[in-house]
This record gives structure tokens, sequence and C-alpha cells, in this order.
């Protein structure tokens, strides 16, 4: 274990997989669980599980603190749960895994637009480049089917775009607090209301769990909480903490080869403009990605 630990190579390797294969997991657990049910139980059941981490850590901590906390697991970690099993109603696992990738993308976009943060040119031509994998997404996705479904692809647009929020609030408020309790406290804030949309959702008396496939469905949506959004967490600040930002962005690159992966054997369509947006947009976080990558290289 202390030689995977150690390993940031083989660490980069399962957390792309763990995360990659969360959206194949969340298409598994829909027949049986409605949106709001899968993200209440993710969000409460972490806050759970980490709440003799995070409670202690909010007692030391600073209101100025707690609200930055509160507001980046807000936008990171509470509102998504519940956006992306509502999208995959009607967008294919993979779709969204490569949506996802757009993360990289809003976070220059917004870094400059609410922080002021300054980036090269080409980091702006691989976000147009990015952007237009998305549009070539949106709308050879939704000229498949009803225009409804052009609402949740840009549902999952935002999703990303709430991701890069609650980064770049972490990067600019919140690296003077370690990354365990950081994680930690978001998830004991809001698993409060989590148990709370938990509770009237019918999870505990509207659902028949003597059914197989209700006890298949369970399975997998405790899997993706314990493991995808829970354990491989720590893994992901041990890598933060021993490599780079840059190094650790490599993640976005990986995810969707790995959601579409699931997507093929789980027998979803993919077609050839699906692969072109795809391209177009991970060649656009290569871009963003490799002049950071760049600049913070020491000079000689």
């Amino acid at each position: 274990m202390k030689q995977i630990l150690q390993n940031k190579f083989l660490l980069l390797l399962i957390i792309s997989i763990t995360w990659g294969s969360s959206f194949i997991l969340i298409k598994k657990t829909l027949p049986v669980f409605d949106p709001y049910q899968i993200g209440a139980f993710r969000a409460g059941l972490s806050g759970l599980l980490l709440a003799f981490i995070g409670f202690p850590a909010l007692r030391r901590m600073k209101k100025k603190d707690i609200f930055w906390i509160a507001l980046s697991g807000l936008f990171g970690n509470f509102l998504v749960v519940f956006i992306f099993p509502f999208a995959q109603r009607e967008v294919s696992s993979s779709l969204a895994g490569i949506i996802n990738a757009l993360d990289p993308i809003f976070t220059l976009i917004l870094g400059a637009l609410l922080f002021g943060i300054r980036s090269k040119i080409i980091q702006y031509l691989g976000a147009v480049i990015g952007f237009a994998g998305a549009l070539i997404l949106v709308y050879t996705s939704g000229s498949e089917s009803s225009d409804s479904h052009y609402f949740y692809i840009v549902l999952l647009i935002i999703g990303a775009a709430l991701y890069a929020i609650s980064a770049l609030i972490v990067e600019k408020k919140l690296t003077h607090i370690k990354s365990s309790e950081l994680a930690s406290s978001i998830y004991s804030i809001w698993m409060i209301p989590s148990l709370i949309i938990l509770g009237f959702s019918g999870f505990f008396t509207e659902i028949d769990y003597s059914q197989p496939a209700t006890l298949e469905s369970l399975g997998y949506l405790v899997f993706l909480t314990v493991v995808s959004t829970t354990l491989v967490m720590f893994l992901f600040f041990k890598l933060v903490q021993d490599t780079s930002a840059v190094f650790v962005s490599s993640i976005s690159l990986l995810i969707p080869v790995i959601a579409v992966f699931w997507g093929i054997l789980d027998g979803e369509k993919f077609t050839l403009w699906y692969a072109l947006g795809g391209i177009l947009v991970l060649i656009g976080v290569y871009f963003i990605r490799d002049e950071q990558e760049k600049a913070e290289k020491p000079s000689e």
C-alpha cells in the first residue's frame, strides 16, 4: 500500500479510473433512484463518513473561512451531485464525461472574469477550441432527439462551470487550510441539508429493497459514494500535495476517456461528431494546462 501511495502515476491512474467510472455508475443507479435521492445520498453519506474530521475542524476555523468553505461546497460538492444524475436521465454517461472536461476551461475564463487572473493568449485560444467542441456536442446530441435535450446538455455545462467556481474559491480564499480538513468540512456542512432532502425524497419509505434490481442499484450508489466521492478524495489531495496542480490537472484529460470506454461497453451510441467534439475539448484543455506547466517551470 505504501508503494502505491508513493507512486504518483499509479495514483493518477486510480483516481482517473474511479472518477471516470462515476458517470456509468450514476447511469446504473437511475433505473431505481431519482436524481434527488442519488445526490442527497452521496452528499449525506459522505458527510457522515467525514464528520469526525469535519466538525472538529470547523470549530477551530474563523467565521470568514467557514463562509468560503460553505460557498465552495455549495457549488462544487452539493449542487453538482444533483445536476449530473438529473441530466443523465437524458444524456449518455460517455457524453457527460466529455462535457465534464470543460472544467479547466471554465476555470481559466471565470478566473479572469471573477478574480482578474491573467493568462496567455494560447490559453484563451485553448478555451475557444474547447468551447467549439462543446458547441458541436450540444448541436449534434440535441439534433437526435427533442429540443428539451439541449436543456440537459446545457445543464451539464453549468455543472462543469460550478466545479470551476468551487476550485477558484479554494485557490483564492482557502489555501491556508489543510486539504483533508477542507474537504471534510465541506461535506460536513452540507450533510444536514442533504439528509433532510433524502428523508423527504422517499428513499426510506417508497422503495422496495427486497428486489434484486434495487439492491444492485443500491450497491452501485454505495460504491459511487464511499469510493468515488469519499476514499478517492483523500488520494486526490495526497496527489495534489505530493506533485503539482498541473500534474493533477491531467485527470481532466483522462476522465473523458474512461467515461467513453464504459459507455461504449454499455452499448451507448458514440458518433463521429461526439469524437470530434470531445477531441476539440481535450485539445483546448491541453493548451491550457501545457502553458500552465511551462509557467511553473523555474528558469535555468
